[in-house]
C-alpha cells in the first residue's frame, strides 16, 4: 500500500500546486480590462469564416450587423463551399435586418498546406485590406454579439495597448451532456493556458479563443497572419503565439455578452468537437499522449479512487489524502459552474468528465493514425504542413 499512499500524496500535491501556482486559472473574474472610449474610433473589418452554417446564422449574423459602433465597420462573411445555402441566407439577412455593410465572398478550395478555416480567413482579410482597417474582428459564424460588443473590444484594445483582445464566448449549456462537458472544457482550457499569464508581456503563455478575436492589422502583418499559421488545426492558439512571438501584447478572458449559439445536444457532438483537435494539441507526439493520459489519471482519477478504496479497506491515510485532493478539485471547479449558472452538485462529478476527455484524447490519436486526422466542417487534415509556426 505504500505505492498507493505515494500516488495519492502526489495527486494531493498536484492539486495544491494547481490551486495557488497555476495562475489562479480557476477564477472566473477576468473579463474585459478597464477601458475608456477613444477620441476617434478606428475602422474595423469583421471577418466571418462560414461553412454550412445556415442553422446558426439567423441568430449570429444579425447581431454583427446590428453593432452599435461609432466608427467605420464592415462585415465580410466568407462562404467556404457551403452546400446549405449559407451565402444566400447571409445576403437575405443583410437585406432584412440592415445595419453594417455585408460582403459575402468565396475563397475556393484551399491549396495544399492550408486548413480550410484559415484559407477562408485569408480570403476575408484580403477583401478587408482594401478598406485599410486598423483592426480586424475574427469571429465564428455561431457567435452572437451584444450590440456594444465591438465598441467594447476596441476600447479595451486602445486603452490597454493590446494588439490582440480575445473573449472566450459563453458556450451553450442546455442539454444534459452540455451541462456535464462544456463548463469542464473551458475549465481545462484555462488550466492549460492561465488567462492571467497570457497578458504578461514576459510570459511565454499565449492563447486566444477563435470565436472572438480583435486583432490589429499592424500586428497581423508583423506576425504574417494568417500565412504563418496556415497549417494550424488549433488556429486560435497558433494565432496568439504568432502575435505574441512577434512582439505583440495580447489579452484573453471570459465573455459576459458574447455567446455561442451552436448546440451540442448529444455526447457524440461534443466528442467530435474535442477529439477533432486533441491530438494536434499534443503535436501528434505519442510520448506527450502517454504523459497526458498518465497526468489525467493521477490528477483527476486517483483522488476519488483513493477515497473509495481507502474507506473500503480501512486505510485512513489513503482515504484522507484522496478526499482532500477531491475536495480541492471540486472547489476549483465551482466558480466555472457558477459562471455557467449550473448546479453546484455537478462539481464532484469532474473526475468522470475528465475520464471522458481522456477517452476523447485517445480517440483523437487513434483517428490520426487511421489517417482521418483533424477535421473542420467535413474537411479532414491527416497530416500537418511541415512548415513551422512562428513562436
Amino acid at each position: 500500500m505504500d505505492a498507493v499512499v505515494w500516488i495519492t500524496a502526489a495527486s494531493l500535491a498536484a492539486w495544491v500546486w494547481l490551486l495557488v501556482g497555476q495562475g489562479f486559472f480557476w477564477r472566473t473574474d477576468l473579463r474585459l480590462p478597464p477601458r475608456t472610449e477613444p477620441a476617434e474610433w478606428p475602422s474595423v473589418c469583421v471577418v466571418v469564416p462560414a461553412r454550412d452554417e445556415a442553422a446558426v446564422l439567423t441568430e449570429s449574423l444579425p447581431s454583427l450587423l446590428a453593432q452599435d459602433y461609432p466608427g467605420r465597420a464592415e462585415v465580410f462573411l466568407i462562404d467556404d463551399g457551403s452546400t446549405d445555402g449559407t451565402g444566400t441566407l447571409a445576403r437575405e439577412l443583410a437585406l432584412r435586418h440592415g445595419g453594417l455593410p455585408l460582403t459575402v465572398g468565396s475563397p475556393g478550395e484551399p491549396p495544399a498546406g492550408w486548413t480550410g478555416k484559415l484559407w477562408a480567413v485569408r480570403h476575408g482579410i484580403g477583401l478587408a485590406r482594401a478598406r485599410e482597417p486598423e483592426f480586424l474582428l475574427l469571429t465564428d459564424a455561431d457567435i452572437a454579439h451584444e450590440p456594444d460588443s465591438l465598441r467594447e473590444l476596441v476600447a479595451a484594445a486602445r486603452t490597454g495597448g493590446f494588439d490582440l483582445v480575445s473573449q472566450m464566448a459563453r458556450l451553450r449549456v442546455k442539454s444534459v451532456w452540455e451541462r456535464l462537458v462544456v463548463p469542464a472544457f473551458v475549465y481545462f482550457f484555462a488550466q492549460l493556458y492561465p488567462f492571467r499569464w497570457i497578458a504578461r508581456k514576459g510570459s511565454r503563455t499565449a492563447a486566444a479563443a477563435g470565436g472572438c478575436v480583435l486583432l490589429s492589422t499592424r500586428a497581423a502583418e508583423r506576425a504574417g497572419i494568417p500565412d504563418s499559421i496556415r497549417h494550424a488545426v488549433i488556429d486560435d492558439v497558433a494565432l496568439a503565439r504568432a502575435v505574441k512571438g512577434s512582439g505583440g501584447h495580447i489579452w484573453l478572458g471570459l465573455a459576459d455578452r458574447v455567446d455561442s449559439v451552436r448546440p451540442y445536444p448529444r455526447l457524440g457532438d461534443l466528442w467530435r468537437m474535442v477529439s477533432r483537435s486533441a491530438y494536434a494539441q499534443l503535436r501528434h507526439n505519442p510520448l506527450l499522449l502517454a504523459g497526458t493520459v498518465a497526468g489525467l489519471a493521477l490528477v483527476y482519477l486517483a483522488p476519488p479512487v483513493a477515497l473509495v478504496a481507502g474507506l473500503a479497506t480501512g486505510h485512513g491515510i489513503i482515504a484522507l489524502l484522496g478526499g482532500l485532493a477531491w475536495l480541492l478539485m471540486t472547489a476549483t471547479y465551482v466558480p466555472m459552474l457558477r459562471y455557467y449558472a449550473q448546479p453546484l452538485w455537478l462539481a464532484p462529478l469532474l473526475p468522470g468528465t475528465a475520464f471522458l476527455y481522456l477517452l476523447m484524447t485517445v480517440d483523437s490519436a487513434v483517428q490520426h493514425y487511421r489517417g482521418r486526422g483533424a477535421a473542420w466542417k467535413g474537411r479532414t487534415y491527416s497530416r500537418p504542413d511541415p512548415a513551422p509556426e512562428r513562436q
